[in-house]
């Protein structure tokens, strides 16, 4: 295969890597940090006014009709630079739902402004007791006159405490854990019966929990057809998680990076401890644990905007667990070699660490998507 970027292709990844470079220090981060919204606005403009934020999307859309390369090529400079804006929520995962769901005046009305980096989504899909499950959803809407009236709630919904809009996931018909009857909607979090609680994550980003409380909407703010939304949730979250694959290569390429630099410069017993062989052989291990998964982000890439098929859903669910170990990996051993500075949080390689534990999590777990791998294999 011809892994070889085209010229476009590394064009779009030298301006985000010249951009993330320039202006996302390590301080300027924690700078951000500590801002309302959690990130900054004026990088998120940035990104708007060099096209990131409309690659994914179609030409017709203001987009560039990017695919899962492009997708990656961002992402891993975004995450080597710890990015706090919500790209993924709102350009990857939320973008991509409405593309695929939405009518021909929802995309139209909607997208251009998310691709010109006017509108912040969220996506609300995960409940207390949810677990993973995309199906497993308590909270209900009810057909009233005029549209419909939600009540329920929904956890950590990343970047939804600076959204205009958030996705809600909610159960038009059935019992908890059925797989019809579940439909998306546009929630203003402003309407009356929507509140939130925001809090920090551990890894610098900020999320909230979304209560609904006989939060009306239209009818005009349901996505697709009524009852039918799990496959396109389902279809979503996978181009998710190869876009969070390819934020997670990032962030290791960061840590092995500072780790080595540290073993090149931190002296004991009269050397530089990058001389001893036993820690040698750590660094080569986490450079391997890298390249894995490297390739495995590459792979997911590839088959991210493919035709839902078994294939591509194993192939998202090897990449996401590979990752996820490696990522545990890096994340513990560079932290072993640095010794207590790489705790600190003056140093940026324990927000790295946080961030690795933190996509660990994020659209499954390691387990969780080995026993998705595994029932598939069945499938096959």
């Amino acid at each position: 295969m011809d892994f070889k970027l085209t010229e476009e292709q590394q064009m779009l990844q030298e301006t985000a890597a010249r951009l993330v470079r320039d202006a996302y220090g390590f301080e300027q981060r924690e700078a951000f940090c500590q801002r309302e919204t959690g990130f900054s606005a004026e990088f998120w403009q940035q990104l708007a006014e060099l096209g990131l934020t409309s690659v994914p999307f179609a030409e017709q859309y203001g987009g560039f009709a990017g695919g899962g390369v492009e997708t990656l090529l961002i992402m891993t400079e975004l995450g080597r630079g710890l990015c706090l804006e919500p790209y993924l929520p709102s350009v990857i995962h939320a973008g991509g739902l409405i593309e695929q769901l939405g009518s021909e005046a929802q995309k139209e009305a909607l997208l251009p402004r998310v691709a010109a980096g006017e509108l912040q989504l969220a996506v609300a899909l995960e409940e207390a007791q949810s677990h993973y499950q995309l199906h497993d959803v308590l909270t209900r809407a009810e057909a009233v006159e005029g549209g419909w009236r939600l009540n329920g709630r929904k956890s950590v919904v990343i970047a939804g405490h600076s959204a205009g809009l958030i996705l809600v996931s909610a159960r038009t018909d059935g019992q908890q854990h059925d797989e019809s009857g579940i439909s998306l909607f546009l929630i203003d979090p402003k309407s009356d019966g929507v509140r939130s609680r925001s809090f920090p994550t551990m890894d610098g980003r900020k999320a909230c929990e979304l209560y609904l409380e006989d939060a009306f909407v239209s009818g005009a703010a349901l996505l697709g057809e009524v009852g039918q939304a799990l496959p396109a949730l389902r279809y979503q979250q996978g181009r998710a998680v190869a876009a969070q694959c390819a934020e997670a290569v990032g962030s290791m390429e960061a840590a092995c990076t500072f780790t080595l630099d540290y073993l090149k410069t931190r002296q004991q017993f009269g050397q530089v401890i990058g001389k001893f062989q036993a820690l040698q052989h750590r660094m080569v291990d986490m450079r391997i644990e890298l390249d894995q998964a490297t390739s495995m982000a590459m792979l997911a890439a590839c088959v991210a905007d493919q035709p839902d098929s078994v294939e591509r859903s194993r192939a998202l669910a090897a990449a996401k667990f590979i990752i996820v170990r490696a990522a545990r990996f890096i994340a513990d051993q560079g932290i072993q070699l640095h010794g207590g500075i790489g705790l600190t949080w003056e140093y940026m390689l324990s927000h790295h660490a946080k961030h690795l534990l933190m996509v660990a999590r994020q659209f499954g777990d390691d387990d969780h998507h080995l026993q998705a791998f595994s029932a598939l294999l069945d499938v096959a």
